[in-house]
């Protein structure tokens, strides 16, 4: 029988809402099929690790439109609905897909209330919880001011089909335009081990209360390789996930996880790092390994 593991360490309220957060949730990127597109390998699979992570304890789902397209929210909405009182869905709209599986950026007025309007459909939801609006390209962010779709979401706020907003893929300059237009309740960017160049945004974040969900927590595409990972692992007797995953969790207490996965067994395995605590010795050695993906990436 599944139980629930531990306090998925522990809980984070969204800032000036009702939303309390397990710092474990789920990210559902890798439900479809490969490049993020069609259908998954497995549905009855993908079905399966969705209800295993309601049942292990979380209440934190991290999804969006455009993944498949529509493919991992209609897994969600099979798998979960009617959903759990507590459950908060977080989506992120900015983008499309293309026919042949491109990432499109749309981020006009009225493709932007498209989106939520899609999201809402295949969510089978009357109003999105939380919605992410991603910037940059599919490379990553850069410094375009965002005022004209972050209006536009503040628009569909107004009018009830989101209640929440977050951003996606952002620089520090640009969560401060931001706080200048709307209430932003979470950020989420690349972060892990080796990526660290928001370490400064995290702690500024973390002493207004407002949450960080990295993307890409085990390294994305590329997974975290580095041997002082690997040590630290061997030596504790256990994953190279889940102490990635457990110093991402103790790096800050506004950082929520959502490590994403297609396995009922991975999705296990990276439940539990909730149950692992790292000492300021194994921290120190796994704060080395940005240097060293800086190094080898000069």
């Amino acid at each position: 029988m599944t139980t629930a593991t531990a306090s998925l360490g522990g809980t984070f309220t969204l800032p000036g809402t009702s939303l309390t957060l397990k710092r474990i949730g789920y990210g559902s990127m890798q439900l479809p099929g490969p490049h993020v597109w069609g259908p998954p390998r497995d549905k009855d699979a993908a079905l399966a690790v969705l209800r295993e992570a309601i049942a292990l304890g979380t209440n934190h789902i991290d999804t969006a439109e455009f993944y498949g397209p529509h493919v991992s929210n209609e897994l969600i909405r099979e798998a979960l609905a009617p959903y759990p009182s507590d459950l908060t869905i977080v989506t992120k709209i900015g983008f499309d897909r293309g026919e042949d599986g491109s990432w499109v950026i749309d981020r006009t007025p009225e493709g932007l209330a498209r989106q939520v309007r899609e999201n809402l459909s295949s969510l089978g939801l009357e109003a999105l919880d939380v919605v992410n609006l991603r910037l940059g390209s599919a490379q990553g962010a850069n410094e375009d001011s965002l005022a004209e779709p972050l209006g536009a979401l503040v628009e569909l706020q107004r009018q009830g089909l989101v209640r929440h907003i977050g951003l996606s893929s952002v620089t520090a300059a640009q969560v401060s335009e931001a706080q200048g237009i709307a209430k932003i309740v979470c950020v989420q960017n690349q972060y892990n081990l080796a990526h660290r160049g928001d370490d400064a945004l995290i702690d500024a974040l973390a002493a207004q209360g407002i949450a960080y969900v990295p993307f890409f927590p085990l390294g994305g595409f590329s997974p975290l390789q580095s041997s002082l990972l690997g040590e630290v692992a061997k030596a504790r007797g256990t994953s190279q996930n889940q102490v990635a995953l457990a110093w991402l969790l103790q790096r800050s207490p506004n950082i929520l996880v959502i490590a994403g996965t297609s396995s009922v067994a991975h999705l296990r395995e990276n439940f539990k790092a909730a149950e692992l605590t790292l000492s300021a010795q194994e921290i120190a050695t796994l704060d080395q390994i940005a240097g060293q993906a800086s190094q080898a990436n000069e």
